[in-house]
């Protein structure tokens, strides 16, 4: 086998360890999991009757480090993992449209990045024409505070 890896060809066992590594930890830096799972006990968990912020966050960040743990244990059992490809780079913008949205929510709200994201991922994502996506961003980032804003009233950053 080349060193060139053919698109849809699985990646194999190593990447599956490499990737497990990742998710739980490389030696001394705290993975994935772990940072969930202390940035939720941060947050206060609470108990069972009256969970607290980090309850989920911290429930979730466990699980994923668990999963973790045992891909990295069945990880010479399994070589289906897909290999990295040219097919990689709209996850890759997902990834980076998501963290963008992320930085900016509390800086200036979550109108103007939701929008934006909403927009990127219909257009370049989703390759709908233009004017889908300004209407849908604009009508989901609508409804989206109409809901969780006006409805709800839960306090997430907002220009409005």
């Amino acid at each position: 086998m080349s060193d060139a890896r053919r698109d849809g060809e699985p990646a194999g066992a190593v990447a599956n360890l490499v990737v497990a590594l990742v998710i739980v930890g490389i030696v001394g830096i705290v993975g994935i999991g772990g940072a969930g799972m202390a940035g939720s006990w941060a947050l206060g968990l609470g108990s069972a009757a009256a969970p607290s912020a980090g309850t989920w966050p911290f429930l979730v960040s466990t699980a994923i480090a668990v999963l973790g743990v045992a891909l990295a244990l069945l990880s010479r059992r399994t070589n289906d993992a897909e290999g990295l490809s040219s097919s990689c780079l709209p996850v890759l913008g997902a990834v980076a449209g998501m963290a963008g949205f992320a930085a900016l929510v509390g800086v200036i709200g979550f109108e103007i990045p939701g929008a934006l994201l909403v927009f990127a991922w219909l257009r370049f994502l989703g390759r709908e024409s233009w004017r889908l996506s300004v209407l849908g961003a604009v009508g989901i980032v609508a409804v989206f505070y109409l809901i969780f804003v006006g409805a709800l009233n839960v306090p997430i950053p907002h220009l409005f």
